[in-house]
């Protein structure tokens, strides 16, 4: 089955290449943000923390997307399509309530985007335990 995502330039791909795309393009956003949170906090940079804390939010986004690839829902344009689309997922399937996927999005949006990127004001242990949850997340989405 073919599907277009926009993820490689307007090219057809298999669906299955453009899950393993996101799903790749997540770990690698997680990867670079615990490599920057490693050197933000050697360094004693808030601004690579904050850094830190929205390259993790993007590796959310990225599985997010591959999630709805996965489940063959349209990729969302903003947040609120995001949590909007895993709320009707929520419904549909039992295993995405179980896992709890819409409130670890919004918990991470909070927490990384919003007070980490933007506020600036998280603690060096609550960024290293939002890391390890957004390679919990990561996982349970490629385990679906």
């Amino acid at each position: 089955m073919k599907k277009t995502t926009g993820l490689s330039g307007g090219k057809t791909e298999t669906l299955a290449k453009d899950i393993n795309a996101f799903i790749g393009e997540a770990e690698r956003f997680h990867d670079a943000a615990v490599k920057e949170f490693k050197r933000a906090v050697e360094e004693k940079d808030t601004v690579l923390l904050r850094d830190a804390c929205e390259k993790a939010w993007n590796a959310v986004i990225q599985a997010t997307n591959a999630l709805f690839l996965k489940k063959n829902v349209p990729l969302a344009k903003s947040h609120w399509e995001r949590r909007k689309r895993l709320e009707e997922l929520e419904e549909k399937e039992p295993i995405i309530e179980k896992l709890g996927l819409l409130d670890r999005f919004s918990a991470r949006d909070h927490h990384l985007h919003e007070q980490g990127f933007y506020e600036g004001i998280l603690s060096l242990s609550t960024i290293k335990i939002e890391l390890k949850k957004v390679r919990k997340y990561i996982e349970d989405i490629k385990s679906l």
